[in-house]
């Protein structure tokens, strides 16, 4: 591996620093974006079943935020009727904005990050493949003639250097797909979600006339 590193010559090592960092991106990505710790299938059925004759107490509304990034949402619904028994339903439906804006820039961390490494490998690539061809012209100069090693590590720098840098592109920009994709459908729970509490909790709301 180190022979491989010393023929690809200087260019490769921004592309080493891109994969070491694109690797650990989709490892966390893997692990937050996990549906327990997002969305539980079950949750809002339990949330909607606790609540259905009164509202919790304090301590159970903070476990439910402490619960996944849709109990958070949900909790801050809860909150926001308890704290104020006379909310409209258009305040209510603030709260809940505001909490799913927070939740989906809590989802999407890191992605922009994965996105450029996919944009950006095949550009150092490219520059590898750049200086590799100036270290072949460079060899056929002079009043020698040509110069083999130093056309052989030419050729060696722009083909390592492509190569590496698609291998790290391609999977940044499949995992970058796929983690949009996942970040999409949680999006879309998270909504539908609101959507059915808020006449759930408007019923313990102090109507004004």
């Amino acid at each position: 591996m180190f022979s491989i590193i010393q023929a690809a010559g200087w260019p490769i090592w921004p592309l080493i620093l891109c994969s070491v960092v694109a690797l650990a991106l989709i490892i966390e990505r893997f692990s937050s974006l996990r549906e327990a710790r997002i969305a539980p299938p079950k949750l809002l059925d339990e949330v909607i079943s606790v609540t259905r004759s009164s509202l919790p107490g304090p301590d159970v509304v903070a476990k439910l935020a402490g619960n996944s990034l849709l109990g958070r949402v949900l909790a801050t619904g809860v909150r926001a009727v308890i704290s104020e028994p006379r909310i409209t339903e258009h305040n209510l439906r603030n709260a809940f904005e505001a909490a799913g804006r927070a939740a989906v820039h809590h989802m999407e961390r890191y992605l922009n990050t994965l996105g450029t490494i996919a944009a950006a490998a095949p550009l150092l690539g490219l520059l590898g493949t750049v200086i590799g061809m100036i270290e072949i012209f460079a060899s056929q100069g002079g009043s020698t003639g040509a110069n083999p090693q130093q056309l052989a590590h030419g050729i060696s720098i722009a083909l390592y250097n492509t190569a590496f840098a698609l291998m790290i592109a391609i999977p940044s920009l499949m995992f970058y797909r796929y983690f949009r994709g996942k970040v999409d459908e949680y999006i879309l729970d998270l909504e539908q979600a609101s959507e059915r509490m808020v006449p759930h909790l408007m019923r313990f709301t102090v109507q004004q006339r």
